[in-house]
């Protein structure tokens, strides 16, 4: 890539698109292209097409995606599988028509099977049934790695796709129903800690910023601790989904970016497709190669939250699979590896947070 070379960086404003954007912007890449949701729908083959035409991309980082946590997968299963497949369709099937010179698609390791060996190897893809909770989603990403695979081998083009780990950091979504393990952990031990100390204009910035099923800071005392209460949030407790035991995997997303740079700078699909007559497994997965326990996780960020109540497992709620640790060999054989480590990316999260909701109050 060149430094001027136009750049497609789509879903810019989501956790992962918004660090990849950052870390082009860094390394100096100056002609970079976003488009909000408003702007461009990616579900719409029309409009994608004609965003194509008029803008002429050189390079593609495919970051929109439909994501949520384990609630969202279970209850908006056909939008998992529908939106994604929708999305990827219309970007890759234009970045071909347009002659893109190098795609780079993001997935996510969901796309493994529940029982896979741990850690998992890109080479466990399709080698038995995928948990059940996230299968429409990982079935998309897979259609999507396969997509990229096939065009290079029948077309020649140079489309890579990688698989991040669980992902946290700036621009993260906090929203209790739909966002990720670590965001909503992160926000409902701060509400339970500033419940605890009476803390109320803390409380009433945080569901200002973000409100919790259209109740916001204006609302009355008791509002706020009945809707906070249905998400197990309380003055003395924390309740948190499952037993707590799973073990999980937690990549910082400004690191992600930087591996995610580095492949469309350093990696090209020849260098992925190895000797076998039968090409398969060309992604890359992209971790640390670290886990902690839910439950460990829970106590790292009431730690560094400075919160002293109780942590509460409901053992009645699924854990999703046991443990999804991913293998990096083939990441770091290609020269990167991870910078931030899991107590230094709370901290950090943490104070984004804090950050967010005190401009938000202003």
């Amino acid at each position: 890539m060149e430094k001027n070379s136009a750049i497609f960086v789509a879903g810019h404003r989501g956790l992962v698109g918004s660090a990849i954007w950052k870390a082009l912007e860094k390394k100096g890449y100056s002609n970079l292209i976003g488009r909000t949701h408003r702007e461009l729908d990616l579900e719409d083959p029309a409009a994608v097409r004609e965003f194509f035409d008029r803008e002429k991309p050189e390079y593609v980082f495919l970051a929109a995606a439909f994501v949520g946590g384990i609630i969202a997968n279970s209850r908006y299963r056909a939008d998992f599988i529908f939106r994604n497949l929708q999305i990827q369709q219309n970007v890759i099937g234009e970045s071909f028509r347009h002659g893109v010179s190098k795609l780079l698609f993001l997935g996510s390791t969901c796309i493994y099977p529940r029982e896979a060996p741990q850690p998992m190897k890109e080479s466990a893809l399709l080698t038995s049934p995928l948990e059940y909770t996230n299968e429409p989603y990982a079935i998309a990403k897979i259609a999507g790695l396969k997509m990229c695979e096939s065009f290079n081998l029948q077309y020649g083009t140079n489309y890579i796709a990688v698989m991040p780990t669980n992902l946290y950091g700036p621009n993260d979504n906090f929203h209790l129903e739909n966002s990720h393990v670590l965001p909503a952990m992160v926000r409902k031990i701060h509400l339970a800690k500033c419940l605890m100390e009476g803390n109320w204009e803390a409380v009433r910035k945080d569901m200002a910023a973000r409100p919790v099923e259209q109740v916001d800071g204006t609302a009355p005392e008791e509002a706020i601790l009945s809707v906070l209460g249905r998400y197990g949030i309380t003055p003395g407790s924390v309740e948190l989904w499952g037993t707590g035991t799973p073990l999980r995997e937690f990549l910082w997303s400004e690191d992600m970016a930087d591996a995610c740079v580095h492949v469309m700078e350093q990696v090209d699909f020849s260098q992925l497709k190895g000797e076998d007559r039968e090409v398969r497994n060309c992604h890359i997965n992209i971790g640390t190669g670290k886990e902690i326990s839910i439950g460990g996780l829970a106590r790292l960020i009431a730690s560094k939250e400075g919160y002293r109540g109780e942590l509460v497992f409901n053992a009645d709620k699924p854990d999703g699979a046991m443990r999804k640790l991913t293998d990096v060999s083939k990441l770091h054989s290609l020269g990167w590896t991870h910078r931030v480590e899991l107590e230094e990316g709370v901290e950090r999260i943490y104070q984004w947070y804090l950050d967010q909701a005190e401009a938000a109050g202003h």
